[in-house]
């Protein structure tokens, strides 16, 4: 056994629970870009798991021991941002009393998560620029250049390209940080995680809460699995929490489950949609999704592009 397997051993890493094809493909992928340092952009609806996914990715990574770090640049104000991100010296601000590492620096040879980075103001990313071009970076107020060892993963719930046509994002920008880009799809397009998620979160808010719900009763069940979840995961967890705080007997019944859940299942038992259906709308949306891009869009669903020019063509996707 190595030593970065002997440490993930010794770690609680995350897991992407789904059985989704997309899910599977996906973690094919995060497998695949463990074990680079190169710089990821994960672009996802709000709420779909960019950051868990971050954390999977450097959890089954050589370097899972160093520290993983992130920065909210939504919530954050740019001057805060920047000390964060590069730290600063005694006396580089009103109130900098005492020198501070940044994350940048915090995190040695491990990961730094920029959240939202789409967020940032053309000033911060100008600077951010220089970080990521040359990996090298000086605290604020201080003179001494420091090395970035650290692997950066850039997230986004935003189309970064529109942001770059309407000048919202710097193009040299976008082009180094989406040397590998990744995208998850919303959770109305991976279906088949819906159910494992809802038992999954299930089985641990129920020991959180300690709970004797165990199940989910057949009719609250397809009603779940029905429903869009505009919201993605973060909904269908909370979904689940409030259900969950609401039952009174072993299962978690229809009549616990919001009326935008309940109601949406209405006609449900129409006629299902074949596999060919179903794997060609798929396909259709992780094209949507990587603007056509079809290497990006062959490597998320885990095939070769020469296969996915083939199945275009079978259902005559354009």
């Amino acid at each position: 056994m190595d030593s970065a397997q002997g440490v993930r051993n010794q770690i609680t890493a995350p897991v992407w629970v789904g059985d989704d094809p997309a899910s599977e493909s996906i973690r094919k992928f995060a497998f695949k870009l463990a074990g680079t340092s190169s710089t990821l952009l994960i672009v996802g609806e709000s709420g779909t798991g960019k950051e868990l996914l971050a954390a999977v990715i450097h959890y089954l990574g050589p370097n899972c021991a160093e520290p993983l770090l992130k920065i909210d640049c939504a919530t954050l104000p740019e001057a805060l941002i920047e000390s964060e991100l590069f730290g600063h010296e005694k006396g580089a601000f009103t109130g900098a009393s005492s020198a501070k590492a940044g994350r940048l620096e915090l995190a040695g040879q491990g990961t730094v998560v920029l959240d939202e980075v789409a967020a940032l103001t053309l000033g911060m990313q100008a600077k951010l620029l220089r970080v990521v071009d040359q990996r090298t970076f000086e605290r604020l107020g201080g003179t001494m250049t420091q090395r970035m060892e650290a692997r950066l993963m850039a997230l986004t719930s935003t189309d970064l390209g529109r942001g770059v046509e309407e000048g919202s994002f710097r193009e040299d920008l976008y082009f180094r940080l989406s040397v590998i880009p990744v995208t998850i799809p919303p959770l109305r397009d991976r279906r088949g995680d819906i159910r494992p998620l809802a038992e999954h979160f299930l089985d641990r808010l129920a020991t959180l809460h300690r709970s004797s719900v165990r199940g989910f009763a057949s009719e609250a069940l397809r009603a779940i699995e029905t429903y869009d979840f505009p919201g993605n995961v973060r909904e269908l967890r909370n979904t689940i929490e409030r259900a969950l705080v609401q039952a009174q007997k072993d299962k978690i019944e229809r009549e616990h489950l919001p009326a935008s859940i309940t109601q949406s299942d209405v006609g449900a038992g129409a006629r299902r949609a074949t596999l060919a259906e179903v794997e060609s709308e798929h396909i259709r949306q992780i094209l949507k999704l990587t603007r056509g891009r079809k290497s990006e869009a062959a490597a998320i669903l885990g095939i070769s592009r020469k296969t996915l020019l083939e199945k275009r063509k079978r259902y005559h996707l354009d």
